[in-house]
């Protein structure tokens, strides 16, 4: 017998993880196991984003309203393209889905990365987030972890530029990439957009609201654009490559491992390069992700790297470099 149970759990961020629009302390996530026999065979993490007006609460009562008729033995087996079909792209799909992949996987004895027709994982780099403060203390917070190769700094208020110059300064090894979370407007980017590219900046990542980017169409920026929160739609992504070089795939917003595959093939045919992100959350909540990451440009998971404590069977992490979760974590990963 196959049950599926979603519960929440919360776990400590280390200090506040800051960004244009707020603050949090904690990672609250969800996680859906799927049992057989009472042993846990997949499991699965997902964030609910509050702008986007979800919650871990309505996450979980989304997911338990539509298990009957997921679950129905008469509709045959627990399928992916039939949980697309039921529930729209969130969270709560995405922890069903990932779930539902390391089911599969542990039953066929095959890692999730070639069922997905993916290349295996070696080892991946990720960004390291240097949360939105004041110059100072984005210096000195660059300066703790100026061994990293990557760092990406939230930005989005006045002294914007004083905290890359100040970031540059103390971590001048590092290759950066800001992220204002939709905290600018279009005339401080093109103010700004060339001193960020003298500073060495990489990538802009969604630098206006989603709402106002149609403003990008006809720009050519110094520094790559990247689009996240505008990046939500497989529809949506020909009207991006007229605006953003990159496009940002978090699996809370496609819904899943599934669909996120769907985004990268479409993306490879638009020519849009691709950044794998996910939320804060931990090394559960990013091993699907790990499956796209070797067909990715950039990889931004550090989620687990700002937690105060991550699963103990979780990923290590060297110098921002991914290291293998231990036997049997998710998926069958091993890099």
């Amino acid at each position: 017998m196959i049950t599926v149970h979603a519960y929440q759990q919360s776990w400590p961020i280390k200090g506040s993880f800051n960004i244009s629009r707020g603050a949090k302390k904690s990672a609250d996530v969800i996680v859906v196991e799927i049992r057989q026999d009472n042993n846990v065979v997949g499991w699965g993490e997902a964030v609910p984003y509050a702008h986007y007006g979800e919650s871990v609460e309505g996450s979980i009562t989304a997911i338990n309203a539509m298990l009957p008729a997921f679950c129905d033995p008469a509709q045959g087996n627990l399928d992916r393209t039939r949980l697309i079909e039921m529930m729209p792209a969130g969270a709560a799909r995405n922890a069903l889905d990932c779930a539902l992949w390391d089911y599969e996987a542990r039953t066929l004895k095959q890692p999730v990365w070639q069922l997905a027709n993916m290349p295996q994982p070696t080892e991946p780099v990720t960004a390291y987030t240097i949360s939105l403060d004041t110059p100072e203390k984005m210096g000195a917070s660059a300066k703790e972890n100026a061994h990293r190769p990557l760092l990406k700094l939230k930005l989005g208020h006045e002294e914007d530029l004083a905290c890359v110059v100040a970031v540059s300064k103390s971590a001048h090894d590092s290759d950066l990439i800001v992220d204002a979370n939709e905290g600018w407007s279009f005339e401080k980017l093109t103010h700004i957009a060339p001193r960020l590219q003298k500073l060495g900046v990489s990538m802009v990542e969604q630098p206006m609201p989603a709402s106002e980017d149609d403003a990008l169409k006809g720009y050519t920026s110094p520094v790559a654009l990247c689009a996240d929160e505008s990046c939500r739609t497989l529809t949506g992504l020909p009207d991006l490559a007229q605006k953003y070089e990159y496009i940002n795939i978090k699996l809370d917003k496609t819904g899943g491992l599934t669909h996120a595959l769907s985004f990268v093939e479409k993306a490879v045919e638009l020519n849009l390069k691709l950044m794998i992100g996910s939320m804060v959350g931990t090394s559960l909540s990013i091993a699907p992700a790990l499956v796209l990451s070797g067909v990715t440009d950039f990889v931004d998971l550090d989620g687990p790297i700002l937690l105060s404590k991550d699963r103990s069977e979780g990923f290590k992490f060297e110098r921002s470099t991914v290291k293998c979760a231990a036997a049997g974590f998710w998926g069958g990963l091993t890099f």
